[in-house]
This record gives C-alpha cells, sequence and structure tokens, in this order.
C-alpha cells in the first residue's frame, strides 16, 4: 500500500499533487472522498454525480475550512480518474437519526423551516471508527452500548451514543459549535456576537475569520493552538496554563452534557490526534469527571502500541468507568463506507 499525508489544507497545489500520486501507485477500483457536510438533501454516503457535487457546492459555507477546499480535490479526482466510482463519505451521516429534540435549535420555526437551522453533528465517520473498535474491545455488540464518544483533535467534539446510535453530539448547523478547538471558538454567547457587531463595528467576514482561525487554544494562549506545546510551555511556567484549563474544563462540559442523554456510561472513548497522543490531557479530563464514575490514574500506551493494535483500555479498573483511546480511524472507515456503497 503506498499512501501519502499532508498536514495543510487542500489548496490550489492539489490537483499536481494528486496526479503525482496517481503516476506511482495501481489504477483505484473506487475513490472515497472525506465530505464533512452533508446538508439538509443528503442522508447517507454516496456516489458522486452531477447532482450530488451541485448539492456539495450548495453547502459548502456550512463548513467552509472543510468543503470549500475539498471540492476541488473532488473535481480533479474525477477528471483524473473518469472511469472508476467517486463515493462521498459524510462526517453528518452518523447523526443522521438525531432525536428531534436534539437535533432543534430554540428559534423561530421560519429560521428552521426556511433557513435550515438546525443541529447536524461532524467527526462521524471518526465515531463510527471508534464505536465499533471500542464495542470489539468489550466484547460486547455495538447495539447494546451506551458510552460518550470524544474526538479532540484541530476540531473537537463529544458525541452521546446509545444502543449504536448517536443521540446527542455538541456540534451543532457547522463544525463551530461547541468545545473549544485548536484554532475555533466552540460555543459562544450569541448575545456577544451582536455586541461585537454594534458596539465595535466588526463585519461578517471580521467575525468569520476571527472565530474560525484565531480564537480556542491559539486565541487563548496568543502562541500556539497545539496542546504539545501549551503543555511544555505550562510545564515552564507559561501563561498556557489558562488556555488547558479552559480547553480541558469545555471538554468535562461536553462529556457530561452528553451523558444526561444516556441511561448509564458503559464506557468514555477518546480518539482524534489529540485524544490518542496527549495524556496529559486525557489526565486532567478524567480526574475531574468522578461525578460520572471516571477516574483518573489513567495508564499512558505507547503510541506505537496504540496505533499497532488499534485501541486501550487506560483506566485502572475496578468499579470505575472504563475509558480507551481509539487510534483514528476516518481513513479506514471512509474504505469500509465506499466498499459498502459500491456493494449496494
Amino acid at each position: 500500500m503506498t499512501d501519502r499525508h499532508s498536514s495543510q489544507p487542500p489548496g490550489p497545489a492539489s490537483a499536481a499533487e494528486l496526479r503525482s500520486f496517481l503516476s506511482e501507485v495501481p489504477a483505484p477500483a473506487a475513490v472515497g472522498h472525506r465530505i464533512v457536510h452533508s446538508g439538509p438533501h443528503l442522508t447517507g454516503h454516496t456516489l458522486i454525480d452531477a447532482r450530488v457535487r451541485a448539492l456539495l457546492a450548495d453547502v459548502a459555507d456550512l463548513a467552509p475550512l472543510h468543503v470549500t477546499p475539498a471540492l476541488p480535490v473532488v473535481d480533479a479526482a474525477r477528471e483524473l480518474l473518469p472511469d472508476v466510482p467517486h463515493v462521498a463519505c459524510f462526517d453528518t451521516v452518523f447523526h443522521k437519526d438525531l432525536p428531534v429534540q436534539a437535533r432543534t435549535y430554540a428559534v423561530p420555526e421560519r429560521w428552521r423551516a426556511e433557513y435550515g437551522l438546525r443541529r447536524y453533528g461532524f467527526h462521524g465517520l471518526s465515531y463510527s471508527w471508534a464505536l465499533q473498535r471500542t464495542a470489539q474491545a468489550l466484547g460486547r455488540p455495538v447495539d447494546d452500548l451506551q458510552v460518550v464518544l470524544v474526538h479532540l483533535g484541530g476540531g473537537c467534539s463529544a458525541c452521546a451514543v446509545r444502543n449504536g446510535r448517536s443521540v446527542d453530539t455538541t456540534m451543532g448547523l457547522t463544525p463551530l459549535e461547541g468545545l473549544v478547538m485548536s484554532r475555533r471558538s466552540g460555543s459562544l454567547d450569541p448575545g456577544a456576537l451582536l455586541y461585537l457587531q454594534r458596539r465595535h463595528g466588526l463585519s461578517t467576514d471580521e467575525l468569520d475569520d476571527a472565530l474560525h482561525r484565531h480564537s480556542g487554544l491559539l486565541g487563548l494562549s496568543g502562541t500556539s493552538g497545539d496542546t504539545r506545546d501549551l503543555v511544555r510551555a505550562r510545564a515552564e511556567g507559561d501563561a498556557a496554563a489558562l488556555a488547558l484549563a479552559t480547553f480541558t474544563l469545555s471538554c468535562r462540559r461536553g462529556i457530561a452534557s452528553m451523558a444526561a442523554s444516556l441511561d448509564r456510561l458503559d464506557a468514555l472513548v477518546f480518539t482524534g490526534e489529540i485524544g490518542e497522543d496527549q495524556p496529559e490531557v486525557r489526565e486532567e479530563i478524567c480526574s475531574a469527571l468522578t461525578v460520572l464514575g471516571v477516574r483518573g490514574g489513567l495508564l499512558v500506551p505507547e503510541l506505537e502500541d496504540l496505533m499497532r493494535e488499534g485501541v486501550r483500555r487506560i483506566d485502572q479498573g475496578g468499579r470505575s468507568v472504563p475509558v480507551f483511546v481509539v487510534a483514528t480511524g476516518e481513513i479506514q472507515q471512509i474504505a469500509a463506507e465506499t466498499r459498502r456503497v459500491l456493494s449496494m
């Protein structure tokens, strides 16, 4: 297998990079594309045709950091590989059956009916993978589990799963809502935005840029949106302590709110880059969640072992709620969903 990874979002050079990559590998039988937002008209992973491509363009502004740069890559791949099927795999599909009370915003009916305001939820590909690995580790069927899943990375969210189905999640209409993130603010008093517009004259573009790119851990610390940098800086007496304390409190709030949608808590599961590779963050979250039966003193698996095995239980056992770390598996889940669509 040949792979190539980039930490940078797709850009103008993506088509050339894709062409170069394809020249080095056997011709694929199919292509799976991660698309963060499905919008209101697509409720399942699906083949990309002209209609689907148009619908994706229509919802790009709901996830501008993700869908907007992804679409030129989709177009380039379809042009370079016109004779193979291309499948759109959506992060929102995992949450498509959210209970009506969990997906509804308390806003005027016209906003909901005409403007489409509702909660979608994201990180679904990651959650699908993590849920399956957790069920295997516990030796129980997915549809018998009630768990809270937490994806911590550049974007952060939590999700409540009851009997295999998402019943609540912290992200909403867009991936901006919910937990404090690397550079995104997470949830914010909507009155604060009105205040900034009215009193200080901030434009929509200024608010958009600040909330998506200059807030979160970066905005709090003033130096970095990377928890690894902040843990090191805190150890050296830096003001990064506030950023980490605010972040871990946000995570605890999110986890506790998700647990409120469950009857019991069979496991707490961490995934995502921070979730799998930042033991200090996991410890600070769990050690202050005793109200949910979660305890600190977590084990710290070697990252190489976690990557090889895919899942590790890290709590100390006893009467505490099981805590797992699952290696991020969005790529594997995209492959599985692509095969599933084509088998249909």
